[in-house]
């Protein structure tokens, strides 16, 4: 087993899928950012806190604001794409993949990613957020026909 952990392609995979969990958790703090500078809130309790202290006064703060909720709209968007990754990548890196060939797909996957969020929050022009997607939803069905190619016994 720790054959299986120290091979090339495990640390490989290792190493992506920190970055893109990296990638994924500061995309909270960035939220919380973004809500706290704009004074944007969900909750009464944040808005008093954040606002002014009368519940009366702090119910302005209780609102949606498209610069708020496209940076969580690009949480949740990581949420659906990067945890997938991360569980079938495991099954992929212990496959026994060609390391080229599975430090392609692990690179790729995290470029397509960061860049996603570039695009989702800057925002660039379409069709920049939807290719990138494209591409690493691309990479992660490439990794689950790999599994199931390698792992098939009819």
């Amino acid at each position: 087993m720790s054959e299986v952990f120290s091979s090339e392609v495990f640390l490989a995979y290792s190493t992506y899928s920190t970055v893109v969990l990296l990638k994924m958790l500061l995309m909270g703090p960035l939220t919380g950012y973004f809500r706290v500078t704009r004074k944007v809130f969900v909750n009464p309790e944040d808005a008093r806190a954040h606002g002014d202290k009368d519940e009366e006064t702090s119910k302005k703060y209780l609102r949606i604001d498209p610069d708020v909720e496209r940076v969580r709209r690009c949480h949740q968007n990581d949420l659906e794409n990067i945890v997938p990754f991360v569980g079938i990548g495991l099954l992929y890196a212990l496959s026994g993949p060609d390391l080229s060939t599975a430090v392609m797909h692990f690179r790729i996957f995290a470029a397509s990613r960061i860049f996603h969020s570039i695009a989702y929050l800057v925002p660039l022009p379409q069709p920049s957020r939807g290719l990138s997607w494209i591409v690493g939803m691309g990479v992660t069905f490439s990794m689950v026909y790999r599994v199931l190619k390698a792992g098939v016994h009819l």
